[in-house]
């Protein structure tokens, strides 16, 4: 296998897996927060369908002052 290749898998695995751990994160976040039921499942739709704009947009925009 070409080193390029091999590097350039691997270091999408590995940004893969990190994305991941941060979108748990953010899930369990807005999980633990004080927004209402509707709020809540908006922003866990955004954060599944869309994995790094969701949690990004989140964190910047959807936190509540209280949870923050």
């Amino acid at each position: 296998m070409d080193l390029l290749a091999y590097t350039f898998q691997t270091s999408h695995g590995i940004l893969g897996t990190i994305v991941l751990v941060l979108d748990i994160i953010a899930i369990f976040s807005l999980l633990m927060g004080r927004g209402g039921i509707g709020h809540k499942l908006l922003w866990i739709l955004l954060v599944l369908f869309l994995p790094f704009v969701g949690m990004v947009l989140y964190y910047l925009i959807g936190r509540s002052a209280a949870d923050a």
